[in-house]
């Protein structure tokens, strides 16, 4: 019985099939009659002329970019390998698909690009101190060049900066020298902090005799309250006796 109206009805579901579309919230129809733009729809349900209009989707969530890995080298003639991270959203669906072949690949491409460019212009130093300056000077410049195509590039990071191994091996010869450098310091002016206190002890023992009668007694009374026995030699000062009995000059 459905036999004469099964081509009709095949016919009928691929015209339904071509002329309502149903696009998702992230998402915009960039529409095509015969050839001819003809404007921006979506989300929801919208419906096409069957065989006079076509439409190209276009997804409005940020991406992830990936930037290989580069051989750059920096300013002060240093060869590093340098990769990166772009985020990106379609800010003009009907610019990603007229403006641009492949609104992807050539985002892609300048971001490799600038990010030899940007790299190349800082000392090592500078690369491996200043990220967020850099990150911000790579932002800048790819986003102005992708504007024309409907992109807005929101973040750029540099991911992983990988030294030469002889590069690697100076660096960390250097940290020590500056390791030991610091601990030199600290351990100078720990000397002098303690000469600084020693002296102003001498002279306050100095000017109080009975003062370091008390210390010498002080001293004797620990070194006799420990567990073990031994004889133990100190020096004695030579008014010792003098302070001791209160004879003086």
């Amino acid at each position: 019985m459905l036999g004469p109206l099964l081509p009709l009805l095949i016919l009928f579901l691929i015209l339904v099939f071509n002329t309502i579309k149903i696009l998702r919230e992230y998402e915009r129809a960039v529409v095509f009659r015969l050839g001819r733009f003809t404007g921006v729809r979506g989300p929801g349900m919208i419906i096409l002329i069957p065989g006079l209009e076509k439409m190209v989707r276009v997804d409005l969530r940020t991406k992830t970019l990936d930037i290989p890995s580069q051989d750059i080298i920096s300013k002060d003639n240093v060869t590093l390998k340098v990769n990166g991270v772009v985020y990106f959203r379609v800010e003009s669906p009907s610019d990603a698909i007229i403006a641009v072949e492949d609104y992807l690949l050539a985002t892609a491409q300048i971001a490799q690009t600038t990010l030899r460019s940007v790299i190349g212009q800082f000392d090592l130093d500078q690369i491996l101190q200043q990220r967020d300056q850099i990150n911000s000077k790579l932002q800048q410049i790819i986003d102005e060049q992708t504007e024309p195509w409907g992109i807005k590039v929101s973040t750029v990071e540099v991911k992983a900066i990988d030294l030469p191994i002889e590069m690697q091996r100076a660096m960390a010869k250097q940290a020590e020298a500056e390791r030991n450098k610091r601990a030199k310091v600290i351990s100078a002016e720990g000397e002098l902090e303690a000469s600084k206190k020693l002296s102003e002890a001498a002279k306050i023992l100095g000017e109080q005799k009975d003062a370091i009668v008390l210390r010498y007694l002080d001293t004797m009374k620990e070194i006799s309250s420990g567990e073990g026995r031994s004889t133990t030699f100190f020096p004695m000062p030579v008014d010792f006796l003098t302070n001791l009995t209160g004879k003086r000059d």
